[in-house]
């Protein structure tokens, strides 16, 4: 039983950013609540062969901001019964509310979903992988090609004739995130160094409630409430990446309502 709680315990420490680096302080951002609308278009190419194009958009600051937007086109494949794999391609427009300027990215992603069902009951596990491109950014606060691994368990019930109630957890593990080392002596940093973009830590937890109603064989529709627990680092350096100006780790917690729209052909 030591041993177990003693893995357990290195395993929740490698995922949580250290501080004793640079001497950085943890900022509670609150409670933010939006919300998400989404459409998306299901085209059947062939056996088990779907392709898939999606729009949503999201608001933020307490509804006061639609700060978000997105379109993908991605396609999935169906190995077997319990076993699925999807690639895809997202852009994404995202509002930064700090200078009020548009942040355009580019997401890649793969993904293996495997599923076990028992009567009405079905268990999913989803694995993403993603790398996220942004473009003039100062690279020693921010990487350009973020990698992010998501880990998501859904179950859902599957007894109704046309309702399917779900719930899910997600795991968001920030995979190259910038690194570095300084001394803070109570007033600023110095001898600040660039460590590269090898820091990996858990910045994201996400549960869900859900419930999905299949109209006809073609529409069906996706009400559901999220909440999101995030930690971030953000690093704040000059462009030429010789002084770090602050270290921040931002803690909040988010809370959506959200309704999607799904049209298969």
């Amino acid at each position: 039983m030591k041993t177990r709680t003693a893995i357990l315990f290195c395993a929740l420490c490698a995922m949580i950013p250290a501080l004793a680096s640079a001497q950085g302080t943890v900022k509670d951002e609150g409670t933010d609540f939006g919300a998400r609308v989404s459409v998306e278009l299901d085209k059947k190419l062939a056996k088990g062969l779907h392709l898939t194009l999606e729009g949503e958009a999201r608001a933020n600051e307490n509804f006061g901001n639609f700060g978000r937007y997105q379109a993908g086109l991605g396609m999935t494949y169906k190995i077997n019964s319990r076993l699925r794999a999807g690639v895809g391609y997202v852009f994404i427009n995202k509002l930064d509310t700090d200078d009020g300027v548009w942040d355009p990215r580019h997401r890649f992603y793969a993904d293996l979903r495997g599923r076990v069902k028992s009567g009405y009951w079905t268990f999913s596990l989803k694995e993403r992988l993603q790398m996220t491109h942004r473009d003039n950014v100062n690279q020693y606060q921010t990487n350009p090609n973020a990698m992010a691994l998501k880990s998501t368990l859904k179950l859902q019930y599957e007894g109704f004739a046309s309702v399917t109630p779900y719930a899910y957890t997600e795991f968001r593990l920030a995979l190259n995130d910038p690194s570095c080392t300084a001394v803070w002596d109570g007033s600023s940093y110095s001898n600040y160094s660039f460590g590269g973009y090898n820091d990996v830590y858990l910045n994201r937890i996400r549960g869900g409630l859900g419930m999905e109603y299949t109209l006809d064989k073609r529409n069906s529709f996706d009400l559901y409430l999220i909440g999101d627990y995030v930690y971030d680092k953000n690093i704040d350096t000059n462009k030429e990446g010789t002084n770090l100006k602050s270290l921040t780790y931002s803690k909040g917690f988010n809370v959506n309502i959200g309704f999607g729209y799904k049209f298969s052909f």
